[in-house]
């Protein structure tokens, strides 16, 4: 596998993890509301769910690309129209308001990480755009989810240890910040095509 795709891959795991989703906008809502202490079952719900995702993408596409091969190829397209799409979402988003949580349970973060299409499309898009032109080998596809899961994990706590400092920041600056990670999503597309 060439470096220039591991790098793509790498840049589009860091954008598509640090920017504003279900998971960071819940784990940041709870720590400004509850504190790091009470807010830990729900991130350690969030972490767990983001891991058991990942393994389901790496099986979904291990079974499509072993009994429809061709299948991968139309998926890389479907994936490349949702990045397109998370890019020019990212370009126009303004920062969300937060609304107070109810409760800050294992299960309440866990859950999320089921119905967030955000990273089912990202580990999918991110396999089939990047890995399987090389590689559909099952352990091949849980290691890179697995690497994605984690980069996912550390967005997370970044998110949760920076607070309120991170959310005034991006408050300020969100305009620049959503350009540039925009702009970045689009050369990993071009990546996707050179493979």
């Amino acid at each position: 596998m060439p470096g220039y795709v591991i790098t793509n891959f790498l840049i589009y795991a860091l954008v598509n993890a640090f920017t504003p989703g279900p998971g960071n906008i819940l784990a940041l809502n709870t720590v400004t509301n509850y504190g790091l202490q009470k807010g830990k079952p729900l991130f350690s719900g969030i972490f767990t769910g983001y891991y058991v995702v990942q393994i389901i993408c790496a099986v979904f596409v291990f079974g499509v690309g072993a009994f429809l091969p061709r299948a991968l190829n139309v998926i890389k397209y479907i994936g490349t129209a949702y990045i397109l799409f998370l890019a020019f979402h990212i370009a126009l988003s303004k920062p969300e308001e937060n609304e107070e949580e109810g409760s800050a349970s294992f299960l309440k973060g866990f859950l999320l990480q089921f119905v967030n299409v955000k990273i089912y499309m990202f580990g999918i898009t991110a396999l089939t755009g990047f890995i399987t032109p090389y590689s559909t080998a099952l352990w091949v596809l849980i290691s890179f989810e697995l690497l994605i899961a984690t980069i996912g994990t550390v967005a997370t706590s970044t998110w949760i240890g920076a607070g309120m400092l991170i959310q005034q920041f991006y408050n300020k600056h969100y305009r620049i910040i959503n350009i540039v990670l925009a702009l970045t999503l689009l050369e990993c597309i071009w990546s996707m095509f050179r493979a």
